[in-house]
């Protein structure tokens, strides 16, 4: 069982009601269960009362995930909140929708079979990255023993700036990282080094469409043509896998030339995230293959227990169907031209944003926010009695929530700010931001020396 260290004052490990419920001196443990019952009023205020100690959520720039929602969208996750997503002979509308929204995906990312596209939903990107890792895995195995050959060191290349449940996908697996650094001015993966990292033993390349770090695409269609020209030179065929968390449902609406999608041959499988700029509440995600092909028939099971024989590909089984809901509303909703003004409006405000926050003075730019609605900036190498991680501390005191951190090997010099801008962060808010950014900005110049690094600095970790 994990450990999580407690909060907890010592003699604060009880409560006492409130006594206009008209329960009087009733003590309540925080940490066990209480005897008796409360009346449901009671434990509604405890918990509402606790909650707003929590961040604004609204002014949290360091989230990927969306924050707001119309509220017609709301009263449909509310009526789907009982629905179990995994029970499609009892909820077959509910799967329906789910169908409808994997097939509208494949022809967004130009599946060479939209109609009858591959894919499911998952809980968030990082199910469906798992599941799709699966599968590259599972189709080198295939390869390798179908050639007389070892499968016992199968290994994955990636920038080191992929997400944590990457991390998490090699170490659950069995599958060597090969985790290429950042050098210079470049802090993603490039296709010559995504190329020098393989070998006959690479299940597959994971190139991400918009890096957390600094907002950047990675290049796509390079690293697909380096891998192809590599195939000619050795022989061995490596597929692509895109990790579109948040790019693959922004790129095609505000960048539709860009091509990184299954118009290249060798991108095998695409995941998103449905509640980052798929603008659905946590959590949902998706995972969409070029075709059955790309998905091993032995990782998909049939139960039937739920009352019908049904398929299941995930890692988990009973999950609410709401956010599936909210998903298929936003895509009936908005349709094409809608995600497009909503992106593209996000884009304005963050390149707008980035630019001012340039002419304060003591920043640099990293990135602008002209491809994920994302910058990340620095503090100057001359300035010398403030750091990033100052910046954020006095911005947390007007609420808001602007991460700092350092960046990894081998930059490990370099730490920044980001600000991600998503629905419902509006130029106002942006304008706020500003001010606030420039009402703080005096007091740290007035600074004798840096009052925080990455290891006294609170909060916030890559």
């Amino acid at each position: 069982m994990l450990k999580h260290p407690s909060n907890e004052q010592p003699g604060r490990a009880t409560m006492t009601l409130d006594p206009r419920f008209g329960i009087e001196n009733l003590v309540i443990p925080r940490n066990e269960l209480a005897p008796d019952e409360l009346p449901p009023d009671a434990a509604y205020q405890i918990i509402h009362d606790e909650l707003m100690l929590d961040g604004n959520a609204r002014l949290n720039v360091a989230t990927f995930v969306t924050t707001w929602m119309e509220p017609q969208a709301e009263r449909l996750m509310a009526e789907c909140a009982d629905k179990n997503m995994i029970d499609k002979d009892e909820y077959p509308q509910t799967a329906e929708l789910e169908k409808r929204c994997v097939s509208i995906l494949g022809r967004l990312w130009h599946a060479p079979d939209a109609v009858q596209a591959t894919g499911c939903s998952t809980t968030g990107s990082s199910e469906a990255a798992m599941l799709a890792g699966l599968a590259l895995k599972r189709r080198w195995q295939h390869r390798r023993r179908a050639a007389g050959a070892p499968v016992d060191r199968p290994n994955l290349v990636m920038g080191i700036n992929v997400q944590v449940c990457w991390e998490k996908f090699a170490a659950y697996w069995d599958v060597e990282m090969r985790l290429v650094p950042m050098e210079g001015d470049r802090l993603t993966l490039s296709a010559e080094e995504a190329v020098r990292h393989c070998d006959e033993n690479t299940i597959g390349v994971v190139a991400i469409l918009g890096s957390t770090y600094d907002g950047s695409y990675e290049p796509v269609a390079e690293i697909c043509r380096a891998l192809d020209e590599y195939q000619q030179r050795t022989g061995i065929d490596v597929p692509v896998h895109v990790d579109g968390a948040s790019g693959a449902l922004l790129a095609p609406f505000v960048d539709p030339e860009l091509i990184w999608d299954f118009r290249l041959p060798r991108v095998a499988s695409i995941n998103a995230s449905g509640h980052k700029y798929g603008l659905v509440y946590p959590g949902v995600g998706w995972v969409v293959w070029r075709d059955a092909e790309a998905l091993p028939e032995e990782l998909i099971f049939w139960v039937n227990y739920l009352g019908d024989n049904m398929p299941t590909f995930a890692l988990n089984f009973s999950r609410p169907g709401a956010q599936v809901v909210a998903q298929y509303y936003n895509f009936l909703r908005l349709g094409f031209a809608g995600y497009r003004r909503v992106h593209a409006y996000s884009r304005e405000v963050a390149t707008r944003l980035s630019a001012r926050i340039a002419e304060l003075g003591p920043f640099e730019l990293l990135t602008h926010g002209d491809q994920l609605p994302v910058f990340a900036f620095k503090v100057r190498d001359e300035i010398r009695n403030f750091t990033v991680f100052d910046v954020s501390g006095a911005l947390r005191e007007r609420g808001w929530q602007v991460p700092a951190y350092q960046f990894p090997k081998n930059r490990q010099d370099l730490s920044a700010l980001r600000v991600v801008v998503r629905r419902g962060f509006t130029h106002d808010l942006a304008d706020l931001l500003i001010e606030d950014l420039r009402r703080q900005l005096p007091r740290l110049e007035k600074q004798h020396a840096p009052q925080h690094d990455s290891t006294t600095a609170a909060g916030f970790h890559h």
